[in-house]
C-alpha cells in the first residue's frame, strides 16, 4: 500500500479538509453579516467538523448535528452537509442522505436570514454542492466494494491454487508409494520363491543352510505381508491417463514414443545408455516425465515436432522433452494443469531438479536430472 493511501494519512487529509471548511464558513459568515454573525457560524462549523472527524459518529451523530446546523445557518455551512451525504452514500445509505438533505433544505425556511438558501443566487449552488457530495459518495462506495470483492476473489483463488498444488503433491507421493509397493513386492516374492525352490530341490543341504533358507523364506513372506499392509492402502484405481501397476517399470519410453507416433505426433527419440544402468525409481520418473511432455505437446502444440532425449548413463539420469510451436489440440482445455507439480514433487523426492519453461522461438522445454545413488546399480537394477 502506498503511503498516501494508508488510514493514518487518510485521517490527516480529512481533518485538514474539515479545518479548511471551518475557515471558509467563518470567512463567508463574516463577509455576509459581520463579526456578530461570523463567531456563531465558527462555533457551529467547528462542532460539525468535530462530529465528522470522529469515525464512530460519522453515520450517527454527524447527520443529525450537521442537518440541524445547515437548517439554521443555511448556505454558509452546507459543505459540511455535502460531506455527510458523501459518508452516507459510501455506506450505502442513500435514502438517509436524501432525507437529511430534504430536512435541511426545508428547515432553512425557518433559519437565519443571512444564511437563507432559497434565493435566486444560492439555491442552485447549494443543490449542486449537495448533489456532488452524494454522487461522489455513491461512486466511491461502489469502487471500494468492487475492490474489496476483487481482493477476496484473489485471496480465494490463491488459497484454491495452493490447495490444488498440495493435493497434486499428495497424490504424487501416494503414487510413488504405490509403485514402490509394486516393485518391492515383486522383488520380495522372487526372494521367497527362489528360497523355497532351493530348499525343496536340494534335500542334501546341510541342516544349518536349510535352516537359513527357511528363515530367509519366512522373513521375506512376513516382510511382503507387512509391506502390503502398510502401503497397499495407498493404491488407488488406475486413472484414465495413467498406466496400471508396474506398467512404467516394465515398459520403456520407446513404447510411449511409438504410441505418440501412431497417434500422429512427429517425435524423435534419442536414448543414451541402457535403462538397466539406472535405478528403477529413475526409470519410473523418466517414463512419467516423457509421458507428461508428450501429452502437453499434443494438447498445446499439436502439429509441432517433439524431440525426446533420455540418458541413463551415470552419474545421473537425464530426461529432456522439447516441442516446437503448434496449435492447440482437441484436449487443450481439459486436465487439471497440475501435472508438473506432481512431477516436480517426484523429481525432488529423488534428489533431482526439474525445469519447465519456454526454450525460445515459441518452443517449450521440459527437462529433469536425477542423480544416481552412490552405489551403482547392476544389470537387474539393484545397487551393488
Amino acid at each position: 500500500m502506498k503511503w498516501w493511501r494508508s488510514p493514518r494519512w487518510a485521517a490527516v487529509g480529512r481533518a485538514a479538509f474539515l479545518a479548511f471548511l471551518v475557515w471558509t464558513a467563518y470567512q463567508n459568515g463574516t463577509a455576509t453579516a459581520g463579526a456578530r454573525f461570523g463567531v456563531p457560524v465558527l462555533i457551529a462549523a467547528a462542532v460539525c467538523a468535530v462530529v465528522l472527524a470522529v469515525p464512530r459518529w460519522r453515520l450517527s451523530v454527524a447527520p443529525v448535528a450537521v442537518t440541524v446546523a445547515t437548517a439554521w445557518w443555511g448556505w454558509v455551512v452546507d459543505p459540511f452537509l455535502a460531506v455527510v451525504l458523501f459518508d452516507l452514500a459510501v455506506a450505502r445509505r442513500a435514502r438517509t442522505a436524501l432525507v437529511c438533505a430534504a430536512l435541511a433544505l426545508a428547515g432553512n425556511l425557518l433559519g437565519v436570514q443571512a444564511g437563507f438558501i432559497w434565493t435566486d443566487r444560492r439555491w442552485a449552488a447549494t443543490l449542486t454542492v449537495l448533489l456532488f457530495g452524494l454522487v461522489v459518495g455513491l461512486w466511491q462506495g461502489n469502487r471500494r466494494r468492487l475492490l474489496r470483492t476483487l481482493a477476496d476473489q484473489v485471496d480465494h483463488l490463491r488459497v484454491e491454487a495452493r490447495l490444488r498444488e498440495d493435493a497434486a503433491r499428495a497424490a504424487e507421493r501416494s503414487r510413488i508409494a504405490a509403485e514402490m509397493h509394486d516393485v518391492l513386492a515383486h522383488r520380495l516374492s522372487l526372494i521367497a520363491l527362489h528360497a523355497g525352490v532351493l530348499a525343496a530341490r536340494s534335500p542334501d543341504l546341510p541342516p544349518r543352510v536349510a535352516e537359513r533358507l527357511a528363515l530367509l523364506r519366512a522373513t521375506s513372506v512376513e516382510a511382503l505381508s507387512d509391506l502390503r499392509e502398510v502401503l497397499g492402502a495407498l493404491r488407488g484405481p488406475a486413472s484414465e491417463d495413467g498406466p496400471g501397476p508396474l506398467e512404467p517399470a516394465l515398459k520403456d519410453v520407446r513404447d510411449l514414443v511409438d504410441q505418440a507416433r501412431a497417434a500422429g505426433q512427429d517425435v524423435t527419440l534419442t536414448v543414451d545408455g541402457d535403462p538397466s544402468q539406472a535405478p528403477i525409481t529413475h526409470r519410473l520418473a523418466a517414463y512419467r516425465i516423457v509421458r507428461e511432455g508428450l501429452t502437453n505437446a499434443r494438447k498445446h502444440a499439436h502439429g509441432g515436432q517433439v524431440a525426446v532425449r533420455v540418458g541413463y548413463l551415470p552419474p545421473a539420469t537425464s530426461v529432456e522433452v522439447t516441442n516446437d510451436t503448434g496449435f492447440p489440440g482437441p484436449g487443450a482445455s481439459t486436465g487439471s494443469g497440475y501435472g508438473l507439480v506432481g512431477l516436480r514433487e517426484r523429481v525432488t523426492a529423488l534428489g533431482g531438479h526439474l525445469d519447465a519453461g519456454p526454450a525460445g522461438a515459441g518452443s517449450w522445454r521440459l527437462a529433469a536430472r536425477l542423480p544416481h545413488p552412490t552405489s551403482s546399480p547392476d544389470r537387474n537394477g539393484k545397487c551393488s
